[in-house]
């Protein structure tokens, strides 16, 4: 398996039920600029930092076209599109997601089934697919960790994101009596 390995702390209570509403209310949106990307990853207790490796997350997986069809269709409300975004990606996009397209869907970066820093590379080339991705690029601290990670072929992303990672599932633990400690972790006792 090709990714990054970090030591999970164990004992961690679990919630016994899942709530839709509460990932939307408490990850970013994708059209999020920096300034609430920062905001609300400080509400949980990461820092910049946190905020810029975690996003390298999406080095894996896929966005719907719903998405970011914004940045290609209709940006500022005048039909034009996001002029941050590189024209040749814009190209590309608009053949695989046509204007109304609510089914299609994109690779978050060209190797969307390995966890490498391909994703700090398209965002400094301007192709971040998500306008929080782009966002990246909006502040000094951010962007020069995106412009380390693609220039040096992600020395220290592993590394980093095994660290936020733990930083990360250290928000809101329950204790006492609520929750649970699961046996197999995909489900319920």
């Amino acid at each position: 398996i090709y990714g990054p390995y970090w030591q999970v702390p164990v004992g961690r209570r679990d919630g016994t039920k899942s709530v839709a509403l509460e990932a939307l209310t408490n990850l970013p949106p994708p059209f999020a600029n920096i300034s609430t990307l920062i905001t609300m990853f400080g509400a949980k207790g990461l820092n910049v930092k946190d905020l810029v490796v975690l996003s390298g997350g999406h080095t894996l997986g896929i966005s719907h076209c719903t998405s970011f069809a914004n940045r290609l269709y209709n940006f500022t409300g005048k039909g034009d599109t996001d002029p941050t975004l590189d024209r040749n990606y814009i190209v590309q996009l608009k053949k695989k997601c046509k204007l109304g397209d609510t089914t299609s869907f994109v690779s978050l970066d060209r190797t969307a089934t390995r966890f490498d820093e391909d994703y700090f590379t398209s965002v400094a080339q301007r192709r971040g697919l998500l306008q929080s991705d782009a966002a990246l690029l909006d502040n000094t601290q951010t962007r020069n960790y995106v412009k380390l990670q693609s220039t040096t072929h992600g020395a220290s992303f592993w590394y980093d994101f095994g660290k936020s990672m733990n930083k990360m599932g250290k928000i809101g633990v329950l204790t006492g009596r609520n929750g649970q400690i699961r046996r197999k972790c995909a489900r319920v006792n």
